[in-house]
């Protein structure tokens, strides 16, 4: 088998946590090489979304910064160029706070910063294993037009969202079997163009009610978002002016599509935003295409659910054009290129991250970043999106919960750390969102950045993780200073 070359950090999976991954390695010193098996890097960001809440959830409900880092650094860059909406004033910034970005300028500049950080990368390639002695992972195998081939490595980074690679190296993990649960659906999102924002922004104006409903349950803060929201719709004169919102329901609109047989039964009309140059928003539809039970780690559920989403998709934009006012004469400007999943392996490290760690807002020793995302509810394939989870919805004091490093750290395999979705958490506290994905592939890059200068094993950083920390905080993080 041919070595295609040797690095200190080799990275399997080009989405954000692997893109952010890379530039952290390279900025600790590392030697890096990023893997991807497209020819674009980004992942959900930009290939296979982006997703609503991307840029969302980076204060927590004090209006105390808890993100920061590679994550805020890629808005600041994309917001100076006009790629990105600013995120709101500070009196508004606590929890939910929408800052919506250009997910095609976000891809470009994305491959800017690749160049100017010297990350090696190998695109067209997939990784279909991994080189082993013993319990120690040496290289990833990859496969691609030129055959098969090894990029050596002295720590790898596992980022391939669904934890094929960690799994083909024996670590253990777990992941919802569909003869018990209900899978979060993995769905396709579409952007449109063409709207009479004024016609749209009347209807917002008469039927508030309709965009702006409680999709938790009940409690103050979100009651409060909903009252608030109401009476931004109703004075609402521009499009600028429902932004901020960020989510759209639409309920009553895809419950009379549906009665009448023009809607179908898995997702709803609501939609979120996108900036364009020269000023245009469009719509983009994350919710209108979902797949029932498909599960992604299966081929042939896998290659099924691209078909049935497509399906979906054209249901979807007939009934838009019909039933959403002002969109009879929007068109279809962009579909993702693949599924975007939300729910496969968790790949099991020396930590796993539990809800009470969430709602008790857990500080922990060797804390790489922080998250305010409220968890507790589930994607479901119907028209109300959302399934919750017994429980407490609201973090302890409106503060945020630390992300320790050693759930990155997979059981049973050295020399590999993994980051993104697929960390160690309990289910119901998954790590899926942009922000943390970006966070904890930014730790794993410096972490085995300094792991390779060291000698050591990730597993070995786990003694003394003050380097790791200090490198995070050079670089932006924000670990301390919050509830």
């Amino acid at each position: 088998m041919e070595i295609y070359g040797e690095y200190d950090v080799v990275i399997a999976g080009g989405g954000t946590a692997g893109v952010s991954a890379a530039i952290a390695s390279a900025r600790a010193g590392a030697r890096t090489i990023l893997i991807e098996r497209f020819g674009v890097l980004g992942g959900q960001m930009n290939v296979s979304g982006p997703p609503g809440f991307a840029y969302c959830h980076l204060w927590n409900k004090r209006g105390e910064q808890c993100l920061a880092g590679i994550i805020e650094e890629t808005h600041h860059r994309l917001e100076k160029d006009g790629h990105a909406l600013p995120y709101p004033p500070p009196e508004e910034r606590r929890g939910r706070a929408f800052a919506f970005v250009d997910p095609d300028w976000w891809g470009l500049m994305i491959f800017e910063m690749m160049t100017e950080n010297k990350v090696d990368l190998l695109l067209h390639s997939l990784a279909v294993g991994v080189l082993k002695e013993g319990d120690a992972v040496r290289g990833g195998i990859v496969e691609n037009t030129s055959g098969r081939q090894v990029v050596l490595g002295k720590v790898i980074i596992e980022c391939t969202g669904e934890g094929d690679i960690a799994a083909r190296a024996g670590a253990p993990y777990e992941q919802v079997s569909k003869d018990e649960f209900e899978i979060e659906p993995p769905s396709i999102s579409f952007t449109m163009d063409g709207m009479d924002w004024n016609k749209f922004i009347k209807y917002a104006n008469e039927n508030p009610e309709d965009i702006m409903v409680v999709r938790r349950r009940g409690e103050a803060s979100e009651l409060q978002a909903v009252k608030k929201g109401i009476e931004r719709l109703k004075n609402a004169r521009n499009v600028m002016d429902l932004v901020p919102i960020g989510a759209l329901a639409l309920r009553a609109i895809t419950e009379k599509a549906l009665a009448n047989g023009d809607y179908h039964q898995y997702g709803d009309l609501g939609f979120f935003f996108t900036p364009r140059e020269g000023g245009k928003i469009q719509a983009i539809f994350q919710h209108s295409s979902q797949v029932y039970q498909c599960d992604a780690t299966d081929v042939r559920d896998l290659t099924a659910g691209e078909v049935e989403a497509r399906r979906q998709v054209v249901i979807a934009l007939k009934a838009a054009r019909k039933y959403i006012p002002g969109f009879d004469t929007a068109y279809l400007t962009r579909i993702t290129s693949y599924l975007r999943i939300r729910e496969t392996r968790r790949i099991m490290g020396d930590y796993k991250l539990a809800m009470e760690d969430v709602y008790g807002g857990k500080k922990f020793k060797d804390v790489i970043g922080k998250s305010v995302m409220t968890m507790g509810s589930h994607h479901t394939a119907t028209i109300h999106t959302l399934a919750f989870v017994p429980g407490r919805t609201e973090i302890k004091d409106g503060g945020s919960f630390d992300l320790p490093y050693r759930m990155l750290v997979p059981q049973k395999v050295e020399n590999m750390l993994v980051a993104g979705k697929m960390v160690s958490t309990e289910r119901d506290c998954y790590l899926r969102f942009l922000p943390e994905t970006m966070e904890t592939g930014q730790a794993a890059g410096v972490a085995a950045a300094i792991c390779a200068r060291k000698g050591i094993t990730p597993r070995q950083l786990e003694k003394d993780v003050k380097e790791l920390q200090d490198t995070l905080v050079k670089q932006g993080a924000i670990l301390s200073g919050t509830h």
